[in-house]
């Protein structure tokens, strides 16, 4: 499966912006079947009759599907070329959704979140080297950052308008839209994306390479960590609004669209500073999240506040794309395994952030604590990649 990332740009069909699009494409129906239950949490915990906190379990399911997801099926299907995994993995997304529109019980639900989940990781690791490869080595960054866009606009437009005919119609209705979206994209991917040969030598063994280089670790560590906090915030920002900030129902939505177009200008902006200093970028990002998720915890009591404070996190996503080029600058061979684990990495901080969060809540430290919960984690990320470029400045200065 793994054709890395070439030094010369693969022929695209149709040209690179439709391959792009469609690649994105897919980002927008993952954005939308992962972000739009954090918007619907109360509906679905109504629907069962449990709390937030227990329909929370949904979100960290997905989690886990994709953290087992990504590692196990790039490595089992290593030999599958890009094209044909990126539709399989889009089928099953699709099938995974409309499974959870008609969950009977609380438990069906989990399970078909998990199965959703399964592919996540592995679809945006190969959509990232597929978007790499069919541009220049000087715009990789750029091109992961505008197949990320499809992220970032479901949650401006798809999100906002899933969780709006969630809470009017009925919350299954947002996973049987994304199952639509799914086929879509399964249809734009076999039109758009070149056929790429895979690599001589690929196998699971050459995939599993990975997994002994420390910097891959340390790497994987930054992202499960740090990109815990944002989640810490954004999977209760339903409850919290309406509970902190004594916000109406109908605000949820529109504070979820502020949070897709800081992820937009994040994806645009992050991409463009990470093709032109990399580290730099990792550093600087990182503090910048740490500060406007600590923030929650002093505004969230204020609508105003709290809706611009949300656009600065999902600004913070800025970080994704420069990510995944450090993990691709550090995998060496073993691309398509660290590329899939970036996205699996991301996931626990989803999975450890929802799970943290709900505890300080659950705790009685209150619907705002989730701000500093959120902080310590991304300090704490902050310390792994501190010691990861402290290792790599020692390994660098002890060659000949």
């Amino acid at each position: 499966m793994s054709e890395g990332i070439s030094p010369s740009p693969h022929a695209t069909p149709y040209g690179i912006g439709l391959a792009l699009t469609a690649l994105a494409l897919g980002g927008f129906g993952i954005g939308i079947g992962e972000f739009a239950i954090m918007g619907l949490l109360p509906e679905v915990a109504n629907g069962f009759a449990i709390t937030p906190p227990e329909a929370g379990h949904a979100i960290s399911a997905y989690a886990l599907g994709v953290v087992i997801g990504a590692p196990v099926l790039t490595i089992f299907f290593a030999r599958v070329p890009q094209k044909p995994m990126l539709i399989g993995l889009m089928v099953a997304f699709t099938l995974g959704n409309i499974a959870s529109a008609f969950a009977p019980t609380p438990s069906l639900l989990v399970l078909f979140r998990f199965l959703s989940g399964l592919p996540h990781g592995a679809y945006f690791g190969i959509a990232s080297l597929v978007a790499a490869s069919v541009v220049p080595v000087n715009k990789q960054a750029g091109a992961i950052g505008r197949m990320m866009l499809g992220v970032s606009l479901s949650n401006v437009i798809g999100v906002p308008l899933i969780t709006w005919l969630g809470q009017g119609i009925s919350w299954r209705s947002a996973f049987a839209i994304v199952g639509a979206i799914g086929l879509a994209t399964v249809l734009m991917i076999t039109l758009t994306i070149p056929s790429i040969p895979v690599k001589s030598g690929a196998s699971p063994k050459q995939e599993l390479a990975a997994l002994a280089i420390k910097q891959v670790w340390l790497t994987l560590l930054v992202g499960a960590i740090g990109f815990g906090g944002m989640f810490a915030v954004y999977s209760y920002i339903a409850p919290s609004l309406m509970e902190a900030a004594g916000a109406p129902a109908w605000s949820v939505p529109v504070v979820m669209s502020i949070f897709g177009m800081g992820m937009i200008g994040g994806s645009m902006i992050g991409g463009w500073l990470a093709d032109r200093a990399l580290h730099a970028t990792l550093w600087g990002l990182q503090l910048f999240n740490v500060l406007v998720i600590a923030a929650f915890y002093v505004v969230g009591t204020s609508f105003v506040a709290t809706a611009i404070d949300i656009l600065f996190v999902g600004f913070g996503v800025a970080i994704v794309p420069a990510m995944q080029m450090r993990l691709m600058e550090v995998a060496k061979d073993a691309q398509s395994l660290a590329a899939a684990l970036n996205h699996a990495a991301l996931n626990i901080g989803n999975a450890m952030g929802a799970w943290l969060g709900g505890l300080a809540i659950a705790a009685g430290f209150g619907w705002t604590s989730t701000g500093w919960v959120g902080a310590l984690l991304g300090i704490a990320g902050m310390v792994v990649f501190a010691v990861s470029m402290t290792m790599e400045a020692r390994s660098t200065s002890a060659k000949p």
